[in-house]
């Protein structure tokens, strides 16, 4: 174990806070830490203010930003659906139209038409999805792109 020596005339000093020397009484130490706690009570009371309205700022962009999520997330489930039931009428009615062909030749050029529209079906429906999976994630977006900027220009 390792000894200290004490420093002949070495005195720590503490510079964290300045408090005022008492030479008179009693009461004035306490007027005065009185006061030091009045000061320290008010800033505590600004600070609880200021976090307070930085929360229910960001409760506030948190809540429209799921609220938007939701909703694009409802509409996107719909369209998907959407989607699924014009595809299954498709092969509903492509089957139909197959049991009534006569031919080879009919079932050949029934078959290249359902095929034909399918794919552009399928094309166009790609392209709503994409679109509509865009808007969401740009809106679902927008209220945390406001938000961060409204707290850097607060905090400039």
């Amino acid at each position: 174990m390792q000894e200290t020596t004490a420093v002949p005339g070495f005195k720590p000093e503490f510079p964290f806070m300045d408090v005022p020397k008492f030479e008179k009484t009693a009461s004035e130490a306490t007027a005065a830490f009185r006061e030091i706690a009045e000061k320290g009570i008010v800033q505590a009371k600004d600070t609880y203010a200021k976090m307070k309205t930085a929360a229910e700022e960001a409760t506030g962009m948190l809540e429209h930003t799921y609220a938007n999520a939701s909703k694009g997330a409802a509409d996107y489930g719909l369209k998907m659906i959407e989607a699924a039931r014009v595809n299954s009428n498709a092969a509903f009615d492509f089957a139909t139209e197959l049991l009534g062909a006569k031919t080879m030749a009919q079932v050949v050029e029934i078959s290249t038409a359902h095929t034909r529209k399918q794919i552009e079906s399928i094309t166009e429906q790609a392209r709503e999805l994409s679109a509509l999976a865009q808007k969401v994630a740009t809106t679902t977006a927008e209220p945390i792109k406001e938000g961060l900027s409204s707290f850097a220009k607060k905090a400039a």
